[in-house]
C-alpha cells in the first residue's frame, strides 16, 4: 500500500508546454509521446516542485512566468508533513499543495501548503517523498563516490552508526591538526611577537605609569609654569577683598559689605523687606570672608619651585614615550598592558600546547583508525548482501548471467591512520574506495560498471539497484526518465515487469518510448502537441481502449493504424495483464 502519491501536477508555459494537467495513477504511469513533445517537461516539472535549480530558459517563449502546481497525498504523520506544519503550511484534505513559479527573468518562488517558503525546504522534502531518476543519475551511478552512497544507504544502520561516529572523530582531528600546523608553521612569527610584547610589557613597567596620571601632571605643570603671575592675581584679589595690612586706609570689599550689613540692621525691624535684604547682605559678608580665606591659603601653598617643575616635565616625557607607541593616553596604555600579558601567556605556552595538540592528534588517529576498520568491516558485510540481491534482480531483467560485485579498497599513505596493520589514505566518509564492478556474462572479468555495462545494462542496473533499495529504504514516488534507454526486446519486457512489480509497493511514473514497458503500466499518458501555425502547444491526456492500443502501435511501428501492430500491441497488453 502506498503511504503517498503524488495525485496530478498542473503545468502551465513550460517548455513547449502551453497549459497541461498531469493526472497521476497510485501504481504505475507510463508517459509516451513523440520525441520533442515534451514528456521530459514532465520529470522537469516535478523536479521544480521538489526544490531543483530554476532555469529561465524554461520558461515558455512569450510567457513572462513558467508555474507548476503539485498534490500529494501523504499521512498525517508523514516526516514531510510535520516538517511542512512547522514551515506553516496546511493540509488540503488530506494532500500537500507544492506550488512553483520561475519568472522569465530567473527569480524564483515556492509555495507549500498556501504558505510561501524557502525553495530549500522543497528539497528537505524530496528526500521523503519522491526519488528522481534520468540519463544524468545514470552518469552519477558510475562515480565510485556514489557507488559507495549507495552502499551506505542499502547498509542502514550498521553504516550509519559507525559512519557518525568516524565523521565525528575525523572532524576533530581535522581542527586538531589545523591548530597544530597553525603554531608550527607560524613559530617563527609567534616568536617575534612574543619578543615584541616582552619589550613593551618591560618599558612600561619601567616607568610604572598610574591610570590618570598624564591629566594630573598636566594640570600641575600648566600651574608651576605660572606660579607667579596666579599667587600675584591671588594676593590682589584677596586685598581686594580682605585689605592690605600695608594699606589700613584703604577701602576692601568685606569692609563696605559690613557697613552696608550695618546700616540695614539698624532698622530692619520696621520693615520685613528690609530686613530680608539685611540678611543677605550678611550672607553675602560670610561669603567673601571664605573667599578671601581661601586666596590666601592658596596664596601661601603655590609652590613656585623650578625644581618640582623640572620633574614633572620630565615624568611627562617619560608618559609621552609610551602614549606614542601603545596608547592615545596612560589609561589606553595600561589597558594594552593588560591585554599583551594575556597574549603573551598564550604565546609562551606554545610549547606546552604543541605538546598536548600532539599528543591529542596521536590518540584520536588511532580512534579513527579503529573506527575506520569498523565501518570498512560493515561495508563489506552490506556490500555481499547488496550485491546478491541487486545480481537476483538482473536475472529478472533478461540478464541471467550477470554477476555485481563491490571492490572496496584502500590506498597505501604515510600520512594516513593505521587500519589492519596498513597505513592508508583516510577521508571524511572513511578509507575506503567502493566501485561497483559488473560481469555480463560467465567468464567475463568483473569490471566497473563505467567500462563493462553498456546503455542499456546501465540502465537496468540502476533499476535493479532501485529495486534493492524499494525493500530495504522504500521511497514513496519513484520517476523515471527513460530508464529503458538503450533497452529493446525481452529486456524491455523485464523491465516493465519490474516496475511493475516496485508499483506494488510504491508509485511509479516512468518516461518511455518503449511500448513494452508502457504495456505494463496501470495508466498511460500521452503527451502530444499540435501546431496551430504560431504557437506549439502540448496537452497531457489519459489513454484508456482504443487510444492506448493506437498510442502503443505509434510506438511499435510507427503507424498508428497498421493491423500487425495493432495486434501486436493488443498482445502485449494482454501480456502485461496476464502477468499482474
Amino acid at each position: 500500500m502506498v503511504c503517498s502519491v503524488l495525485e496530478e501536477m498542473r503545468i502551465r508555459s513550460l517548455g513547449v508546454i502551453d497549459d497541461a494537467v498531469v493526472e497521476l495513477s497510485p501504481g504505475f504511469t507510463a508517459v509516451t509521446g513523440e520525441t520533442g513533445a515534451g514528456k521530459t517537461m514532465v520529470v522537469t516539472s516535478l523536479g521544480l516542485l521538489l526544490g531543483g535549480r530554476a532555469d529561465p530558459a524554461l520558461v515558455r517563449i512569450g510567457a513572462d512566468k513558467a508555474v507548476v502546481e503539485g498534490r500529494v497525498t501523504v499521512p498525517a504523520d508523514a516526516a514531510a508533513v510535520v516538517r511542512a506544519e512547522e514551515a506553516g503550511a496546511e493540509l488540503d484534505d488530506g494532500a500537500l499543495l507544492i506550488s512553483r513559479t520561475v519568472s522569465a527573468e530567473g527569480r524564483s518562488r515556492a509555495h507549500l501548503g498556501g504558505r510561501s517558503v524557502p525553495v530549500g525546504l522543497l528539497a528537505e522534502l524530496a528526500d521523503d517523498l519522491v526519488a528522481v531518476h534520468g540519463q544524468t543519475d545514470q552518469q552519477g551511478l558510475l562515480k565510485p563516490s556514489r557507488q559507495r552512497q549507495a552502499l551506505d544507504r542499502y547498509a542502514g544502520d550498521a553504516v550509519a552508526v559507525p559512519l557518525a561516529k568516524y565523521t565525528e572523530a575525523y572532524r576533530r582531528l581535522r581542527a586538531v591538526s589545523a591548530e597544530l600546523e597553525e603554531i608550527t608553521t607560524r613559530a617563527r612569527e609567534r616568536a617575534q611577537e612574543a619578543d615584541m610584547l616582552r619589550y613593551g610589557l618591560e618599558e612600561i613597567a619601567a616607568v610604572e605609569p598610574r591610570a590618570g596620571e598624564d591629566a594630573e601632571l598636566a594640570e600641575e605643570a600648566e600651574r608651576l609654569g605660572h606660579a607667579e603671575a596666579l599667587s600675584s592675581a591671588a594676593s590682589a584679589a584677596h586685598a581686594a577683598l580682605a585689605g592690605n595690612p600695608e594699606d589700613p586706609e584703604g577701602i576692601d570689599a568685606s569692609t563696605l559689605v559690613a557697613g552696608a550689613h550695618r546700616a540695614l540692621e539698624a532698622v530692619r525691624s520696621h520693615d520685613p523687606a528690609l530686613a530680608s535684604l539685611a540678611d543677605r547682605i550678611g550672607e553675602i559678608g560670610i561669603l567673601l570672608g571664605d573667599v578671601a580665606g581661601e586666596l590666601a591659603g592658596y596664596a601661601d601653598d603655590l609652590d613656585a619651585d623650578p625644581l618640582r617643575l623640572a620633574a614633572v616635565e620630565e615624568r611627562r616625557a617619560a608618559l609621552n614615550v609610551l602614549t606614542r607607541k601603545y596608547g592615545e593616553d596612560v589609561n589606553a596604555v595600561l589597558a594594552w598592558a593588560e591585554q599583551s600579558a594575556a597574549r603573551l601567556t598564550e604565546l609562551d605556552g606554545d610549547d606546552e600546547r604543541t605538546e598536548e595538540l600532539t599528543a591529542e592528534r596521536d590518540a584520536l588517529r588511532a580512534e579513527l583508525g579503529g573506527l575506520a576498520q569498523a565501518l570498512s568491516d560493515a561495508r563489506r558485510d552490506a556490500a555481499e548482501r547488496f550485491a546478491a540481491a541487486v545480481t537476483a534482480e538482473l536475472a529478472s531483467l533478461a540478464m541471467p548471467h550477470a554477476r555485481v560485485s563491490f571492490d572496496i579498497r584502500q590506498t597505501e599513505d604515510p600520512e594516513g591512520v593505521e587500519v589492519g596493520g596498513r597505513t592508508v589514505a583516510y577521508g571524511p566518509s572513511g578509507v575506503d574506495e567502493v566501485e561497483l564492478l559488473l560481469a555480463p556474462h560467465p567468464g567475463a572479468p568483473p569490471r566497473p560498471i563505467a567500462k563493462g555495462a553498456s546503455g542499456g545494462e546501465l540502465s537496468r542496473v540502476m533499476l535493479a539497484v532501485e529495486v534493492v533499495f524499494a525493500g530495504t529504504d522504500p521511497v514513496p514516488t519513484y520517476l523515471f526518465d527513460e530508464v529503458d534507454a538503450g533497452v529493446g526486446g525481452k529486456a524491455a519486457v523485464e523491465i516493465g515487469r519490474r516496475l511493475a512489480k516496485l508499483a506494488r509497493t510504491a508509485q511509479v511514473v516512468v518516461v518511455t518510448h518503449l511500448p513494452q514497458v508502457a504495456a505494463f503500466a496501470d495508466r498511460q499518458l500521452l503527451v502530444e502537441k499540435t501546431n496551430d501555425g504560431s504557437v506549439t502547444r502540448s496537452g497531457v491526456k489519459v489513454l484508456e481502449g482504443e487510444e492506448r492500443i493506437r498510442e502503443l502501435s505509434r510506438m511499435l511501428a510507427g503507424q498508428e493504424d497498421s493491423e500487425t501492430a495493432r495486434a501486436h500491441a493488443e498482445e502485449l497488453l494482454a501480456t502485461a495483464r496476464a502477468d499482474l
